[in-house]
């Protein structure tokens, strides 16, 4: 069964079925609408799959006055999804790259996180997504990424381990290479 021949009915009775596996009714009031809401707001929180993220890095700007430095847009508050439990995943992406001869618009970098993100999702996997899409369309100098967030699968269940949260990161070229440009990078995305 591919995705496009699932309909939004099919959606709403899987729905259905797990609110009588969990021991309800999905026939009493407070629940009626459940099935039809669960279904809508899986189709934003999994909007990733419908887009290409690398296409938002596709419009630079050459005309940046003789800059050189790096770039670095920081805190990009992301949800995302547990590939393993389904459970959200929130957190804070800090981005960098050392462009060579071209720029992008920032809220591009936010929308790379995002379209990464809302896929299910492990979050090295997330990193090195969003590492590897500015790499190779920007074809920067160097390119970092670090991301932090708070893992519903381990501080709701499970573990039960309120607060912890996992970083990740993933360096390349010069920001991965050079000491002092990694050291840079690292300072700038710290709080």
């Amino acid at each position: 069964m591919t995705k496009q021949s699932i309909t939004q009915a099919d959606a709403e009775a899987a729905v259905r079925t797990l609110i009588e596996w969990a021991g309800d009714n999905p026939d009493r009031e407070g629940l009626l609408e459940t099935p039809a809401r669960v279904a809508r707001s899986y189709r934003e929180l999994y909007e990733g799959y419908e887009i290409d993220p690398r296409q938002y890095l596709e419009k630079t700007f050459e005309e940046v006055g003789g800059y050189n430095q790096m770039v670095v847009l920081k805190d990009i508050r992301f949800v995302s999804a547990c590939e393993h439990h389904m459970l959200p995943v929130v957190g804070v992406a800090h981005v960098g790259y050392l462009p060579t001869d071209r720029v992008v618009g920032i809220s591009k970098l936010a929308r790379v996180v995002r379209g990464f993100a809302r896929r299910l999702q492990i979050q090295e996997k997330m990193t090195s997504e969003i590492a590897l899409a500015i790499e190779e369309v920007l074809r920067p100098q160097g390119v970092g990424v670090v991301i932090e967030a708070e893992h519903s699968c381990m501080t709701l269940r499970g573990v039960n381990a309120p607060g912890a949260s996992l970083t990740t990161s993933h360096l390349s070229g010069v920001m991965r290479d050079d000491p002092r440009t990694r050291e840079e990078f690292l300072r700038l995305t710290r709080k």
